[in-house]
């Protein structure tokens, strides 16, 4: 017996440092991990810019990451006067953005596609007010300008990161936003000569889809924001931005693993009757079927099919032979760890090999499967068995490739 496997896809993400106005790229990857065979889930490989960039104890505890939201040049946005106590919420630091989870479609090369989901889970940046925040209020920090200490206390529904800092002319700042979040606004106490954003910052969340359903390889999809007054990203109607459309670029990779190991001496199959062949020896009891059941170890992180190869098929399966040409059919099917289901949806035990394939064309893993036992099982039954024994003396063999295919 040899054992086949093949199909084997390696994905390997290559990333432009480059980046320019209008597109941001979130990169993540899947590779089973042998010490952590149950987690099936993308790792976010995006670095990070803005504020988790910097910030970096406020945001790992938190599982936030955060991106500059792609606007152009600095400064990214355009911002007039604001004046103090404006009664509408628009005229000053207003914040909306879409914190409703999105669908987006990823495709591979080949026309294989997933849904993953993206929502904007944070906002941030630095705040221009072009003044001297102590000459304006006679002293106190840049809070002082705005209602209850908004900056850093982030007005509902958002809440706070704990990390702020600046100086009396600007602020840096970022806050978190729930799902499906309004607008976030805070009033101006003083007039302010001119108000805007140097740049913003933004914090997301992804929902990836199962990466043991996916096959191998790169997979690419975009999501498309809006960005002005009453559109997705909206910053109120005395601030404009540079740019009106940011798009997100998502690549995604998939690493599998199929491989099969074989212990020593594996290759080579003898079968024999139930206890050896002493009962018909000693007794003259003939066998009923001659069997081997021969361990496999097995790793697999995606779905794969099996079949038969053979230079001596007999109908659907294998042969063995002697050398008068003597044929018998050998049949050959298989058990695989828990852990693996055939289409159905059931535990695959004592499954039947096929030269065509029919039964096992789809095996899917709903873990990773790390080095766990599988069995193949050889057989020749009772009726073969008769048809040998009418040949004494003789020897009967075969040769048999049993295929392990991720190409589903």
């Amino acid at each position: 017996m040899s054992v086949l496997t093949r199909g084997f896809c390696v994905a390997i993400l290559l990333s432009s440092t480059e980046s320019y106005a209008g597109n941001a790229e979130i990169t993540a990857e899947f590779r089973p991990d042998p010490g952590n065979p149950t987690v099936n889930r993308f790792k976010n490989t995006t670095p990070n810019t803005g504020y988790c960039e910097h910030f970096i104890g406020y945001c790992e505890p938190r599982g936030l990451f955060s991106l500059n939201l792609p606007l152009g040049l600095l400064p990214q946005t355009v911002g007039g006067p604001v004046p103090a106590n404006h009664a509408d919420p628009r005229q000053g630091a207003y914040l909306k953005v879409p914190s409703e989870w999105r669908m987006v479609t990823v495709s591979n090369d080949v026309g294989d596609s997933a849904q993953l989901e993206v929502r904007i889970s944070g906002i941030g940046g630095r705040a221009d007010h072009y003044g001297d925040v102590v000459a304006m209020t006679g002293g106190g920090g840049y809070d002082q300008l705005w209602s209850t200490r908004r900056w850093h206390n982030a007005p509902a529904p958002c809440t706070p990161t704990g990390g702020l800092n600046g100086s009396s002319y600007y602020v840096l700042w970022f806050w978190m936003v729930p799902e499906n979040a309004g607008a976030c606004a805070t009033q101006a106490l003083f007039d302010l000569p001119r108000f805007e954003y140097r740049y913003v910052h933004f914090g997301y969340e992804l929902r990836t889809p199962n990466p043991l359903a996916m096959r191998a390889g790169i997979y690419r999809g975009s999501q498309t924001y809006t960005v002005g007054p009453g559109m997705d990203f909206d910053f109120g109607d005395n601030v404009i931005p540079n740019d009106n459309i940011a798009t997100l670029d998502f690549v995604l990779a998939v690493d599998h693993i199929l491989a099969v190991e074989v212990p020593p001496g594996g290759d080579r199959i003898q079968l024999e009757p139930q206890n050896g062949w002493q009962a018909w020896l000693q007794n003259g009891r003939k066998p009923s079927r001659l069997f081997r059941d021969q361990s496999v170890n097995l790793w697999a992180s995606s779905a794969f099919k099996m079949t038969l190869e053979c230079p001596a098929p007999l109908g659907n399966t294998c042969s063995v032979a002697n050398a008068a040409g003597d044929q018998v059919p050998l049949d050959v099917a298989v058990s695989l760890p828990s852990g693996i289901s055939d289409s159905a949806g059931r535990p695959v035990i004592r499954l039947p090999l096929r030269l065509d394939g029919s039964g096992t064309e789809l095996f899917q893993p709903s873990r990773y499967i790390d080095r766990k036992p599988g069995t193949l099982h050889f057989e020749i039954k009772a009726d073969a068995v008769a048809q040998m024994l009418e040949q004494p003396g003789s020897t009967y063999s075969g040769a048999v490739t049993v295929v392990w295919d991720s190409e589903v």
